[in-house]
């Protein structure tokens, strides 16, 4: 069984409506009060669509709220679908990206990554109990509230669901319309130095600058990429220093690692914790770890976004692939060998910018993707 696109595109008004209330509910990691609003309209809506899906608010110490939907229950192993209502924005942003429709473009402040895709996730169970549609499984849905920042709370709740789940479909934006088959892992790293202060006028030959041990640093990490293996090391921020004119005693900086195997993973870690100072007077201390596993372009990866390609040719479009350096919730799902999806939201670009947008007219075709992929076993 498949959805039209044109039961979506009747329902227009509704969706673009819910996203402009979502986008202004304005969602930053780490901000408690702001996390418990957005995930007050979810609840909201869900009761809504049916008083028979089963709502879990899941609390993050110091960062707001999990949401967790149980649809559709039966003996089968559910779908998992995974988003976040997390955003790069700080509070007020809005002001500098006002939520607004310019021909068929809809901005605003996480539209892309991924307020909108979240709706979409709503539409489709919306749809199913409208037309009175059993799904071949449950749905479970969860919307994490720290994605943004590294799932630190969230990815628990992502592996404990992974687990039960026959596969996961992820509602991350697409990628010029192409869904993501593979996402390289991360890294996370700061690197500190400990120098000597000294007055840069008097006697800067008694001080050990903590700056210039960081630059020669930047220097040997940046001979750690091998853009054949796909491994990308950057510094990607600087700080140092008390004062123009002493010579400085602490800098640090931040080490953002990109690889697409865990071997991979674990050679550039070991590496980056074995770096040893080049003046011996400053001393060096590495803080971080692994964070992201990749997700692997797995046969079983491939045999899903088949079915996910079939689904979009029933609908008449061409369903494209590709795979990127940017992670996921759904790299944690790949790693437990559950069959994952990833950028099945809709397309747009922007993403993290003040120029984000969707497209609405991909609206009722993602939603009709989406859908069929649920009703198709």
């Amino acid at each position: 069984m498949q959805m039209h696109p044109d039961y979506f595109l009747a329902r227009k008004a509704g969706i673009l409506d819910s996203i402009r209330q979502v986008v202004e509910i304005e969602s930053p990691s780490c901000d408690e009060s702001a996390s418990t609003a957005i995930v007050d309209w979810f609840e909201a809506e869900t009761r809504r669509i049916s008083s028979d899906f089963e709502i879990e608010r899941i609390s993050a110490d110091n960062l707001g709220e999990h949401f967790l939907i149980r649809a559709f229950q039966s003996s089968e192993k559910p779908i998992l679908l995974l988003g976040h209502t997390d955003t790069v924005h700080p509070l007020g942003t809005i002001r500098k990206n006002p939520t607004r429709i310019e021909g068929e473009k809809f901005y605003g402040c996480g539209i892309f990554d991924m307020k909108a895709n979240c709706v979409l996730m709503l539409e489709t169970l919306r749809a199913f109990t409208h037309l009175n549609l059993q799904p071949p499984r449950p749905i479970t849905i969860l919307l994490s509230c720290d994605e943004e920042i590294g799932s630190p709370t969230g990815r628990s709740l992502v592996e404990r669901e992974a687990r039960k789940s026959e596969f996961c479909l992820v509602c991350e934006p697409s990628a010029d319309g192409k869904v993501k088959t593979g996402r390289k892992g991360t890294a996370g790293y700061v690197l500190k130095a400990h120098g000597i202060p000294a007055h840069a006028g008097l006697e800067p030959e008694k001080g050990a600058s903590a700056i210039l041990e960081i630059a020669r640093q930047i220097e040997k990490l940046h001979t750690l990429n091998d853009l054949q293996k796909g491994t990308t090391v950057n510094v990607c921020q600087i700080n140092g220093g008390t004062a123009s004119n002493v010579i400085p005693e602490t800098a640090e900086c931040s080490i953002d690692v990109r690889f697409a195997s865990m071997p991979e993973a674990h050679r550039i870690e070991k590496e980056i914790k074995s770096l040893e100072s080049f003046d011996q007077r400053v001393s060096v201390e590495i803080l971080g770890t692994i964070n992201r596993p990749p997700l692997e372009r797995t046969e079983s990866v491939i045999a899903l976004y088949e079915k996910a390609r079939q689904v979009a040719l029933q609908i008449n479009f061409e369903l494209g692939e590709t795979q990127v350096g940017g992670a996921s919730d759904g790299n944690f799902v790949g790693a437990l060998g559950v069959p994952v999806l990833d950028g099945l939201g809709i397309a747009g670009n922007g993403a993290h910018t003040l120029e984000e947008f969707i497209f609405i007219d991909d609206i009722p075709k993602r939603a009709a993707l989406l859908a069929g992929i649920l009703l198709t076993n």
